[in-house]
């Protein structure tokens, strides 16, 4: 289904590839589709994280077992998370890629124990093997988040149109192993706007109608180009597609705090606002019940 904008947006300038938007944000009439049913994302939503892997930056494999994990997604639903994004393969900087054999080893049992008791949970999968897509969403999953938008495997984009659930596009700066090392930019903003522009466009020539945008931050990226893109994360909106912020509990927090990610809760949470007032639809977060409030904060101020 085409996405329909129902706010006209007042006369911009133009900047290289990117639309300047000025004091206004473009407001989507936003719902995806997928073997789960219909999901209105017109208002933000949050997407909680469940990290099934035994290297990943937060949890550093605490809670990772499958009890553990659906533990975690019965209180993620009850405090208003809409989607459970659940991943098996950790993508902190310096980290290497995996197989798709063993990422489904890790995420299978918890994709199945999570559907089986939530069979209407709205569940997404964090991959980069479309191996790993496919298995999933037969299995119950009902969106596809690739952090490399395709670049990793080059079957994914024809899988995911295939499957006929939505994708979660982001921009990333090389792969994992290489992205914090010396990231530069001519201009950060515009040219995360070219590669998601681009992906986009692949995305539908592949036959995917459902694309959210991700500008990856913290994938290849100072603290001053996540804070560049967070100011400039409205004018993202004038691809037209729904937009997903995902700053929990990371560096741009961490290191402006001074903190670990243990202490980065007070932090994110400030920035999740900042993200929702620029027209974020989707927070991906670690707490759900603290993005929920301010979620409800930020409506008010609407």
């Amino acid at each position: 289904m085409p996405f329909k904008l129902t706010r006209t947006l007042r006369k911009s300038k133009v900047s290289n590839t990117i639309i300047k938007v000025h004091s206004q944000i473009i407001k989507l009439s936003i719902t995806l589709h997928s073997k789960s049913g219909v999901l209105d994302i017109s208002q933000p939503v949050v997407m909680g994280i469940l990290n099934a892997t035994p290297d990943s930056f937060f949890n550093k494999g605490r809670e990772s077992d499958v009890n553990s994990l659906l533990r975690n997604a019965e209180k993620m639903l009850k405090d208003g998370a809409a989607i459970l994004d659940i991943g098996g393969a950790s993508t902190k900087p310096g980290q290497e890629l995996i197989g798709a054999d063993e990422e489904l080893q890790r995420v299978m049992p918890a994709v199945t124990a999570i559907h089986k008791n939530f069979p209407d949970a709205w569940l997404s999968i964090d991959t980069y093997n479309a191996k790993v897509a496919k298995e999933t969403v037969e299995a119950g999953v009902s969106v596809v988040n690739d952090v490399s938008s395709g670049r990793f495997d080059t079957e994914m984009l024809k899988t995911v149109a295939g499957l006929q659930v939505p994708y979660i596009a982001m921009h990333m700066l090389g792969t994992p192993q290489t992205m914090q090392t010396n990231p530069e930019y001519g201009d950060v903003v515009a040219e995360v706007y070219a590669y998601l522009q681009n992906v986009c466009k692949q995305c539908e020539e592949s036959g995917i109608t459902n694309i959210i945008i991700d500008p990856g931050f913290g994938f290849g990226k100072t603290v001053e180009h996540n804070f560049a893109l967070l100011r400039s994360l409205h004018t993202f909106s004038t691809l037209g597609k729904p937009i997903l912020a995902g700053l929990s509990r990371k560096s741009m927090v961490c290191k402006v705090l001074k903190v670990n990610p243990d202490h980065a809760l007070n932090g994110t949470t400030a920035l999740n606002m900042v993200a929702l007032q620029q027209g974020a639809n989707i927070l991906r977060v670690h707490d759900v019940k603290e993005a929920m409030e301010v979620i409800k904060m930020a409506q008010w101020l609407n």
